[in-house]
Parts: C-alpha cells; sequence; structure tokens
C-alpha cells in the first residue's frame, strides 16, 4: 500500500483496493471538513542539474532476477511512487508514459497505461520503453511477463510501506538508472527533510490513537487498516498509535464494523481525501458504524491527506507528515511549532 494499494487483486486484496484509491486521484483531492491546512501543491522537486545516466548498470530484481539497464531514454514507471522517485532524480523528461496512481503535475499529459487497475503490456511495449520498473503489486502476472518476453528490461522493486524502506528505494532506483550519485543525494535530501518534519513537533503527553480507514463509499467499501495497512509508519512519526494495530488487527485492512472501531477507540481518523469525499465528507463519515461513537467522531477530528500522496513512501513524505500533524494537533495544547 506504499503505497500506495494497487495490483494485488491475486496476492493481496487490501492492495487492490488501494489501487482504487490511487485511480480516483485523477479527478481532484479534497479536504476534511475545517481542515487547518491548505492542500499542498501536488508537484515533485526534481534535483537540478539533472544527472546524466552512466549506463550500462545491473540491478537486482525484487523477484529474483538480475535486471542490466542499457538505456535510460524512454523510461516508464507502473505506479505512483516509482514515478515520484524518477521524476524526483531529475528524470523526468526521459518518462514517457504513467499509471493511474501518477497524478502529480508534471507527469499529467503522459499518456496512461493501464486500464482499471491493470497494465496494459500493448500499451507499455506501443510506447518502446528502454526499461520497466514495477514493484510486487504491479499485474497482473501474464502483462509483466509479456513486457519481459519482448526484451525490455523490467525491475521489480520490494513494496514500501514504512519510512525505512525510502532510503533503500531510492538507492535501488538511482542505481538500475546509472545516477547513484543523484540517488545519494535525493536520500541525503529526503532524510534530512524527514528529520526537519519530525523534528516540529512537540513531545505528547499521550500518544493520540489514529485509525487508518480505507472508504469507498461508491462501491460500498468501508475498511479498517490494521498492522500491515502501511499507515502505522506514519502515524507513529508524527507521535501517535495506530488504533488498528492496537487492537490486535495484525493483517492489512478488515471490515469495518461499529464494534472494530469502538473498541479501536481512536482520537482521530486518517482517511484518504477521495475516500473522505466519497462518503460525503466528515458528516457523511459519521454516519458509518461506530464512527459516531468514537473520541474521533465526537470531535469530528478527521485527517485526510490526498491519495497519491499518503502512503507513497518517498521525496514527498514529509510533506504528508507535516500534514498529518498539523490537522492531528490542531488546536490542542500538544500541536506542531
Amino acid at each position: 500500500m506504499s503505497r500506495t494499494i494497487r495490483y494485488r487483486a491475486k496476492r493481496r486484496p487490501a492492495g487492490l483496493l488501494i489501487a482504487a484509491a490511487l485511480l480516483l486521484t485523477a479527478v481532484g483531492c479534497g479536504q476534511a471538513a475545517g481542515s487547518p491546512t491548505a492542500a499542498t501543491p501536488d508537484v515533485v522537486e526534481p534535483l537540478n542539474p539533472p544527472p546524466v545516466p552512466q549506463l550500462p548498470a545491473t540491478a537486482a530484481s525484487a523477484d529474483g532476477r538480475q535486471v542490466t539497464v542499457a538505456s535510460a531514454e524512454r523510461i516508464i514507471p507502473l505506479d505512483g511512487s516509482l514515478a515520484e522517485l524518477v521524476f524526483s532524480l531529475g528524470l523526468g523528461p526521459r518518462v514517457v508514459a504513467r499509471d493511474v496512481s501518477t497524478t502529480f503535475q508534471q507527469a499529467a499529459a503522459l499518456p496512461v497505461i493501464t486500464q482499471a487497475h491493470d497494465v496494459s503490456a500493448e500499451g507499455v511495449l506501443s510506447l518502446h520503453p528502454t526499461v520497466v520498473l514495477a514493484d510486487r503489486s504491479t499485474g497482473p502476472a501474464e502483462a509483466v511477463e509479456q513486457i519481459r518476453a519482448a526484451g525490455v528490461p523490467l525491475l521489480v522493486l520490494d513494496d514500501a510501506k514504512q519510512l525505512a524502506d525510502i532510503g533503500p528505494r531510492i538507492d535501488t532506483v538511482a542505481a538500475a538508472l546509472g545516477v547513484p550519485a543523484a540517488g545519494a543525494q535525493l536520500k541525503a535530501r529526503t532524510d534530512e527533510r524527514l528529520q526537519q518534519a519530525r523534528g516540529e513537533l512537540k513531545p505528547a503527553a499521550r500518544r493520540p490513537k489514529v485509525a487508518f480507514l480505507y472508504l469507498r463509499g461508491s462501491a460500498s467499501v468501508f475498511l479498517l487498516g490494521g498492522a500491515g495497512s502501511g499507515a502505522g509508519s506514519l502515524i507513529e512519526a508524527v507521535g501517535g498509535q495506530d488504533a488498528g494495530e492496537a487492537a490486535g488487527l495484525a493483517g492489512d485492512f478488515t471490515p469495518l464494523t461499529g464494534e472494530a472501531l469502538v473498541k479501536a477507540a481512536p482520537d482521530a481518523i486518517l482517511v484518504m481525501s477521495k475516500g473522505l469525499e466519497s462518503v460525503g465528507g466528515v458528516d457523511g463519515l459519521l454516519k458509518l458504524p461506530g464512527v459516531a461513537q468514537t473520541p474521533a467522531g465526537l470531535d469530528r477530528r478527521i485527517v485526510s491527506v490526498e491519495d497519491g500522496k499518503l502512503l507513497s513512501y518517498g521525496p514527498r513524505t514529509p510533506e504528508v507528515l507535516r500534514t498529518i500533524a498539523a490537522q492531528l494537533y490542531a488546536g490542542s495544547a500538544e500541536a506542531a511549532r
């Protein structure tokens, strides 16, 4: 879910659900009612000057293969967080297509090579890529193999689900594209900004419990995040406690019930902005089972973050931490400075 939840229908159902979340970001972002912060521009900050790839380079793919990249002239990242990394490295002008979860402004004019939640192998190959980047949630498997069978170098990365995954992910992408020095620079910049974002928080006397809810009102999908949802690392980084994990939910997600949510007793609820919009905003969210009976519901403390950013775990994650902290502690004596 790193992001994202994307193409995981066969591996993890929860992954498919966040794919839907990222798909819907293409039509806009919303804010929680009464949110103290305005939406930040949906842009990526590239390194300047852009690096020049030194290739060929060989990288270890997460699926056990060794992948040699001979050219980075035509790059296709099959994931929004990977696209964010490529553009942040300064290689955006070399990207020739995007998937539906790539919603930042610099990529808006690129052709989309996904159909619903699935990669179109034909669409990818029609653009003659010299390298394709994917992660374990990319699918269907038949499309991935079709791209490989055509002789295109395709590198698979492990999914990013916590802050500690950001640095290794940058290293892997940068090395594969022949710009390891730029990768080191981007990693250092991102780490510095993460430290700054975390350092802006005052220690809280009590860690607020935050429940991550995945919402898609149009499909009547309402889920409560557990330890594997991917949101826990963000919640902990801003001084909170993952309410789902604290309630003993070990998996990614569980269907939302009033009993489960009341047991979790969150002080705040974290949602993706389009998910909040899909249930009718904060007022609609309070009508879901158990929400109004929680401390979060009683205080109307709803934290909303853009779908394409929340679980991306990349160079823009420091912005995500600030956005969460600003809303979580708004009006509190323990607010961020």
